[in-house]
């Protein structure tokens, strides 16, 4: 009885991630990551490569403070993010003193910690954005098994395999049920590896975005 009801607790906690409200909010959180992910990539890598490349002249280094600037500013809404769907309750960095001057201000935007941080965080941010990707289409497919059965007989694609379409032919009730029943087992799956990614999404915003708030 101790194993069928260990079993049970497991089956229980499997499907639980199905109908828990935070697996939908670490989902949107994934799905924005895919435009926001891109963006990034396309604006402050090309910004800062530019600018890398023009620091002879004066041109150079203000395309580079844009960057670094627009970086913090990018990292500021991801923290909001951060908080709004991954349940976090971060706090922007005080490293920034009002320094009196313009001079004195942009130096110390380019010598803060927090501003490199938010530079690493959008770089890996990219690579989220490709996972996320990756998990549509993964989605995709996972959605044709479950209708299926709504809708056989009917053709499940699952890309090309050496340039040949990988079909899954499904005509009859039993390949229907089993399409059907496959595509749920893998739904679970999916939610389960969707929260983890979004929980180390959680640990590389702790790490990188904000302080824990204090006295909340």
């Amino acid at each position: 009885m101790t194993s069928v009801a260990r079993i049970g607790r497991t089956g229980r906690r499997a499907v639980g991630a199905l109908v828990a409200r935070q697996t939908y909010k670490n989902l949107l959180y994934l799905f924005l990551a895919i435009p926001l992910g891109f963006l990034y990539y396309f604006t402050f890598g090309f910004g800062v490569l530019l600018g890398l490349l023009l620091t002879l002249v004066l041109v150079g280094v203000a395309i580079l403070f844009v960057a670094l600037l627009g970086a913090r500013i990018a990292a500021g809404l991801e923290r909001r993010l951060a908080n709004a769907l991954l349940g976090l309750d971060l706090e922007r960095y005080g490293d920034v003193d009002d320094a009196p001057g313009t001079r004195s201000r942009l130096r110390a935007y380019v010598d803060a910690p927090s501003t490199w941080r938010a530079v690493g965080f959008l770089s890996m941010k990219t690579l989220v954005s490709v996972v996320a990707l990756l998990g549509v289409i993964a989605l995709a497919w996972i959605a044709e098994l479950l209708l299926a059965p709504l809708r056989y007989p009917t053709d499940a694609e699952f890309g090309e395999l050496n340039g040949e379409p990988l079909v899954w032919s499904i005509e009859t009730v039993p390949e229907a049920a089993l399409a059907g029943a496959l595509g749920a087992a893998l739904l679970v799956v999916f939610v389960h590896v969707a929260n983890a990614i979004a929980y180390v999404c959680g640990r590389m915003s702790a790490a990188l975005l904000g302080e824990p708030a204090i006295g909340r």
